[in-house]
């Protein structure tokens, strides 16, 4: 399954990159239990960043971004099977889970419950 891992990547971060960037290693952490299990892991900002730089994206929050940041979330549950949602306050996260529910999409709270995972 196409897995989309969501949680905290801005939220809370007062938008301080080294922050931001923790955050994202910390959504990447599942990832290859994922791989291994046979899912494909699926990150928003791993399109969302390089679609706003290419785009001209200059500053953390700017039109770009809110242009294309949330949007890139509900374009790819479009095409996601599944959905992790880890720890953390994430609005974004929060409505990439209520996508994922409207649209008959299951929903994870743990690694370990997503089929083959165990």
């Amino acid at each position: 399954m196409l897995i989309l891992i969501a949680g905290p990547y801005r939220s809370g971060t007062a938008d301080d990159p080294k922050k931001m960037a923790e955050n994202l290693k910390r959504l990447e952490e599942p990832s290859y239990a994922l791989f291994k299990a046979g899912h494909l892991p699926m990150i928003g900002e791993w399109v969302a960043l390089p679609v706003w730089h290419a785009a001209g994206g200059k500053s953390i929050g700017d039109d770009l971004y809110e242009e294309i940041f949330h949007p890139t979330a509900g374009r790819l549950l479009q095409l996601c099977e599944g959905v992790l949602r880890l720890p953390g306050d994430s609005k974004g996260a929060d409505n990439d889970v209520r996508i994922a529910r409207e649209r008959g999409i299951p929903v994870w709270y743990r690694l370990e419950d997503v089929p083959g995972c165990a």
